[in-house]
């Protein structure tokens, strides 16, 4: 087994940035889901919300980000340093973030047609991940509850041969749909179900593999137009469904930090 792709977001919602290498931080990969839009009470905007936010594409650069989509010109936001702080909501987790600047908000209010602001997670040790699935100093950016996802190719071949067999059209369905940060090539499919509870080595780190990822409406969104299908929570929901939870991925712990490429190699512990 091998890395067959890896991933970034570096707004939560946002369009992704496909990489050839990724730090492992404690809480995810350095760039990953440390900016957030929120709205005016500070709980997340996500795709969940506004399938637009596919439309956004961040690019990660030194001191912050740039802020890009069709039809609009580049706009440069700074990490803000000694920042306003905000409380923001993500799922349970209610905390502080640094706002980002005014010109930020408006340009993202006026892309996503709804005011919205922009925070950055100046301090990454402020969340917990989940106690039940992890130690208490585990730690995870914005990310919806772990520091990384990992998906399986071959699973995705299976899932899109189950979609055509129903008579859906709207398949074969890429990877994309799933937002992981890691994609491996050469495991069975659904082989990364057997990986909970247990480490998963791949390249330099070892994660502990917290449990299947539950899916939710995102899924079902094209991530290079915005346009929503039922596609796959609808096939998902036959073969899928534990605890009323459509499962596909699995979310990781890292037990130390380092470096990774496509093409490492991938190894259960």
């Amino acid at each position: 087994m091998h890395v067959a792709s890896l991933h970034i977001y570096p707004v939560k919602g946002c369009h992704r940035i496909d990489v050839d290498r990724a730090e492992v931080q404690p809480w995810g990969f350095a760039g990953d889901r440390r900016w957030l839009v929120v709205d005016e009470y500070g709980d997340a905007v996500t795709q969940r919300d506004v399938a637009a936010m596919t439309g956004v594409q961040p690019v990660l650069v030194d001191g912050g980000l740039i802020l890009r989509t069709p039809g609009r010109p580049d706009l440069a936001v700074a990490a803000p340093v000694d920042g306003a702080l905000t409380v923001v909501r993500v799922w349970s987790f209610t905390g502080k973030a640094t706002l980002a600047c005014e010109a930020a908000h408006r340009w993202l209010s006026d892309v996503l047609g709804e005011p919205v602001r922009l925070v950055w997670l100046d301090d990454p040790t402020r969340r917990a991940v989940d106690p039940s699935y992890g130690r208490a100093e585990d730690r995870v950016s914005f990310a919806d509850g772990y520091p990384v996802l990992l998906a399986n190719l071959a699973s995705l071949r299976d899932l899109n041969d189950r979609i055509a067999e129903s008579g859906s059209l709207e398949g074969p369905l890429p990877m994309t749909r799933f937002r992981p940060n890691i994609v491996i090539e050469g495991a069975p499919a659904w082989a990364e179900d057997a990986w909970t509870g247990v480490r998963v080595r791949v390249g330099e780190v070892t994660f502990r593999v917290a449990k299947p990822c539950g899916r939710c409406v995102v899924t079902t969104t094209d991530q290079e137009t915005g346009e929503r299908g039922r596609e796959p929570l609808r096939t998902l929901a036959t073969f899928r469904n534990v605890d009323q939870g459509l499962m596909f991925a699995t979310n990781l712990i890292p037990d130390n930090v380092g470096t990774i490429h496509i093409g490492d190699e991938v190894t259960p512990a």
